[in-house]
């Protein structure tokens, strides 16, 4: 193996992780956003107003998309397996 695919390898690895964590990442931190100035505006401190909504949105966010997300990542690690193979043979 070559350093250049060992970093290929990595690079591309780095990228799936980055998606499947964005997708689950920002939408709740939009709903911490809102839920932020909802806070400041009426100038409620409560915990669990901050907490519940962007734990309702992440599993929300899991939801939806995680069929997407397990389809991507599995072609992921079938493209990664299909060039292992192609190195070695």
């Amino acid at each position: 193996m070559t350093p250049e695919i060992a970093v290929d390898l990595v690079t591309g690895a780095l990228q799936v992780v980055m998606l499947l964590v964005l997708v689950l990442v920002v939408p709740g931190l939009v709903m911490g956003l809102i839920v932020a100035l909802f806070q400041a505006a009426t100038q409620i401190n409560e915990q669990t107003l901050s907490f519940l909504p962007r734990l309702l949105v992440t599993l929300l966010a899991v939801i939806l998309a995680g069929h997407w997300m397990t389809g991507y990542l599995m072609d992921y690690c079938v493209s990664v397996f299909r060039r292992a193979a192609v190195l070695v043979g």
